[in-house]
């Protein structure tokens, strides 16, 4: 793969990268005494704990001042891009991008009718088991009480509130498990376009307030406050990229990319550290590969060694989880894979999850008005495909800039919630079978690329698709879609597949515990079911017992 290739190659061919990089020199470099070191070896003594592996279903919070313009994905880099979409929108609904910046929508951004109480019993109806709230984003925004960015934070600017703190007590008030996601370590040079300026029209040549320090506030709302602490941009340019594979170079601090100071990955790390003791999340998801500033920083492993060591220490046991993507074969048994947008086409060996959205990952109106989520239908038929592959699936909710989800978001939570309370024995507490599954569109599958993007690339799932769980004595048959005749074939079943060791005794239909009719042959299980379809009868499960 091209993108591990620039990795293993990186100190070799990145100027500035040298060994002393990797020396901890931090506010907080006295990390959490424990078993685990910073180094992968150590770190791969790792084993995923049981609450995650049972949880299978989580929603997510990914919400942040991006989403008060409505207006969809990367705005805080997108409204600097010249011609963009968003960038038409900011003329339009705030201004130019050097009057009026990314700092100054943060402002803007109240939440004024922000309820975590009322979202978070939603997403337990639904059907969560853990709940993750969006810390920071690429924004560089910390939405919590930042001790190591005390001035853009939303405690300080915006809502004036402390986030994560007001999801961690409405997670756990619900009994949900917590996590949060940590996207800032990209800042540094997604935030670059905001070092530029318009090439035509009347701001021809004037920069962006990307560009803006401190000296330049007096007499504005930020007077105090320096820019360059939220923006990240007195920097050199990383090497202009007009094609994707060089972004994805960059992305892996590669390909050109102006590597970020000393002081910038120290104050990530000191940030992170923070939060996690502040809040004691039981994850963290960070939007990398493999780990922040990996490979030419151990700051991501330090923070992974101290989450570790402090939940044994704080625990008693080893409970954290933490997501990282792109991960090789050592770094899988370190963290916990997270495919983005995708699905493994495979049972994994280790627990994984897929995280993935009803919408995009910022709220979009045109989105909205557009009819662009996926149905409940669609989210059934992944987690179900998902969790008999051993993996989970986070969900995330797009959530308004006033802190509200819209009606037809509120319509699928709910409908999934529905399916989930009749089939939650199928799903909850369960392992891979002997096979994930069975059917044409098993045969029919799309490769992973970069951090996962295979998601509405697969086959679709009909009625002649069948997947299978497993819990103690019971073996579950997920039927995505209800057949046109009463009785169903499962081949997987059948005496001569000797996947199951003793015959079949029980067939139940998932929900009612009504017996079924059954006769097992060589050649597979022939299950009668019932007359009338169940109220959702786009995936429904059997319970076959031996």
């Amino acid at each position: 793969m091209k993108r591990r290739q620039v990795l293993a190659g990186l100190a070799a061919t990145v100027p500035g990268f040298a060994a002393s990089a990797l020396l901890p020199r931090s506010a907080l470099a006295a990390n959490a005494p424990g078993p685990f070191r910073p180094d992968w070896d150590s770190l791969a003594a790792y084993r995923t704990p049981d609450w995650f592996r049972n949880a299978k279903f989580g929603t997510w919070a990914h919400w942040g001042p991006q989403c008060e313009p409505e207006f969809g994905d990367w705005y805080a880099r997108n409204m600097y891009k010249e011609g963009s979409g968003a960038y038409r929108h900011h003329l339009q609904e705030y201004g130019h991008p050097s009057k009026f910046g990314f700092k100054d929508v943060i402002r803007q951004w109240q939440a004024a009718q922000w309820d975590p109480d009322a979202l978070l019993a939603l997403y337990r109806k639904a059907g969560a088991r853990y709940f993750v709230a969006l810390a920071n984003h690429h924004d560089n925004f910390d939405l919590y009480d930042s001790r190591f960015q005390p001035d853009w934070n939303s405690t300080r600017i915006g809502p004036k509130k402390d986030l994560i703190a007001g999801w961690a007590k409405a997670a756990r008030a619900q009994g949900l498990r917590f996590g949060v996601s940590v996207h800032a370590a990209h800042a540094w040079t997604w935030y670059e376009v905001a070092q530029g300026a318009d090439k035509a029209g009347p701001y021809a040549g004037v920069p962006y307030d990307g560009v803006l320090t401190a000296a330049a506030g007096k007499g504005q709302w930020w007077e105090g406050l320096d820019p360059q602490a939220l923006y990240a941009q007195a920097h050199p340019l990383s090497r202009k990229t007009t094609k994707p594979a060089e972004w994805g170079a960059q992305w892996d601090w590669g390909g050109g990319a102006t590597l970020p100071s000393r002081r910038y990955v120290d104050n990530f790390h000191d940030r992170t550290i923070d939060l996690i003791d502040k809040y004691d999340p039981d994850l963290v998801y960070f939007d990398d590969t493999a780990l922040p500033f990996w490979p030419f920083s151990d700051a991501g492993l330090r923070i992974a060694a101290h989450m570790y060591n402090r939940s044994i220490a704080t625990r008693g046991r080893l409970e954290a989880v933490i997501n990282g993507k792109m991960l090789d074969e050592r770094q899988r048994r370190s963290l916990v894979w997270d495919i983005e947008r995708g699905q493994s086409n495979a049972i994994e060996p280790l627990p994984w999850q897929t995280c993935t959205c009803i919408g995009g990952w910022h709220y979009s109106r045109p989105g909205y008005e557009r009819n662009e989520y996926k149905s409940a239908q669609t989210v059934v038929h992944m987690l179900v495909d998902i969790v008999s592959k051993n993996g989970n699936l986070l969900l995330s909710v797009p959530v308004r800039g006033n802190g509200t989800i819209d009606e037809k978001e509120q319509a699928i939570v709910e409908e999934i919630g529905r399916w989930m309370a009749v089939h939650g024995e199928a799903i909850y507490d369960t392992r891979p079978w002997a096979v994930f599954g069975e059917g044409p569109a098993q045969h029919r599958t799309a490769p992973l690329t970069d951090q996962g993007m295979n998601e509405g690339k697969n086959a679709p799932l009909t009625a002649a698709d069948i997947r299978f769980t497993a819990k103690g004595d019971a073996v579950y048959a997920f039927v995505m879609g209800w057949p046109a005749g009463r009785e169903l074939g499962i081949a997987a079943m059948g005496t001569a597949a000797g996947h199951l060791k003793k015959p079949v005794a029980r067939v139940e239909l998932v929900g009612t515990g009504a017996p079924l009719a059954f006769r097992q042959a060589a050649g597979g299980l022939t299950v009668t079911l019932p007359a009338a379809a169940p109220a959702l009868p786009y995936a429904f499960a059997l319970k076959v017992l031996t």
